[in-house]
């Protein structure tokens, strides 16, 4: 019954990307709104970057057109949203979305390598900044086939050659 009563005229919108012709229209309505809502002034959109609109698939829609220009307007430095900023934002959109799981293994992974390569291998000091007893943390680093010694041996070759690891 409530379905009836709210469905008194079905509309049929066509898609965003079925639409494209709209969109540098509704990338300048949404700058407005966004811009107003923070207080900030209008950026405009680099010709590249709203070429890069017009072609995009867009799954999500105007919501996720709304939500890229949100990101690009939050992120921006300048007051012109470059490509880098949209291009960042689709593939954010259209990267696969993985397992709780999987993603904390690869954030503790990606975290040990950074940390060890900090302490240029120095696990007891590695330990110490990630707040880890020296046991846990040799577990962690076992547990994700790490070796400080690898991060050792990365830091002298960069010594003796004059680059810089971090």
């Amino acid at each position: 019954d409530l379905f009836y009563r709210l469905n008194v005229v079905a509309l049929k919108l066509p898609a965003l990307a079925e639409r494209r012709e709209d969109i540098p229209l509704l990338v300048n309505h949404f700058l407005k709104k966004i811009a107003t809502r923070y207080r900030k002034s209008v950026p405009s959109v680099a010709p590249d970057a709203m070429a890069a609109m017009v072609a995009a698939p867009w799954p999500g829609n105007v919501r996720q057109l709304e939500n890229l220009l949100e990101q690009a307007v939050a992120l921006s430095t300048t007051n012109v949203i470059p490509l880098s900023l949209i291009r960042s934002g689709l593939d954010d959109a259209q990267a696969p979305l993985v397992s709780f799981e999987t993603a904390r293994k690869s954030f503790e992974r990606d975290y040990l390598v950074r940390i060890l390569k900090l302490t240029a291998g120095n696990a007891a000091q590695a330990a110490q900044l990630a707040g880890r007893n020296r046991t846990e943390f040799y577990k962690l680093l076992q547990r994700h086939n790490l070796e400080p010694a690898m991060f050792k041996e990365d830091a002298e070759a960069a010594a003796t050659s004059g680059v810089k690891t971090n």
